[in-house]
């Protein structure tokens, strides 16, 4: 009887390590989705004359905030942040844009409820669904570009 040997296989990533790698994988989409979600809304405000700069910091993130919050309460259960669904840049791509489909009628109902005025025109509801997909598309596609390179 003929004995096979198969070669030494190196051992599985310790849990932790794939752990920490994951972590730092959802913290980095979450911060970059933020940045892209404030730029979103700077974008937004210097459109309508708005104070934009660095000293409406604050006026920016509340612009931001029905945005991020939608984004934030939908896109995960969209598998946004889920390595499966995102590896390749044209997965992540199209699970983004998907997610963020998902997420628009939430970020445009918190909106509605978040804003002094209440109003959400046809328009503004437009201009957010193809604004978001662009600037959240571009950032993420970017990212699955780099973390391609980098494994």
């Amino acid at each position: 009887m003929r004995e096979t040997v198969s070669p030494p296989q190196s051992p599985p990533a310790a849990p932790d390590t794939a752990a920490r790698a994951g972590n730092w994988r959802v913290a980095a989409l979450v911060a970059g989705d933020l940045v892209s979600l404030l730029v979103f809304a700077t974008v937004g405000r210097r459109s309508h004359s708005e104070a934009a700069g660095l000293d409406a910091a604050s006026q920016i993130a509340r612009t931001a905030l029905p945005f991020a919050l939608g984004w934030f309460l939908v896109s995960p259960f969209a598998g946004a942040f889920r390595r499966d669904k995102t590896s390749t840049p044209a997965r992540m791509l199209a699970r983004t844009e998907l997610a963020w489909l998902a997420a628009w009628p939430a970020t445009l109902l918190l909106r509605w409820a978040l804003a002094d005025d209440h109003q959400v025109p046809p328009s503004f509801a437009a201009v957010v669904l193809i604004a978001n997909a662009v600037f959240l598309g571009l950032w993420r596609t970017a990212f699955a570009l780099l973390a391609r390179r980098r494994a």
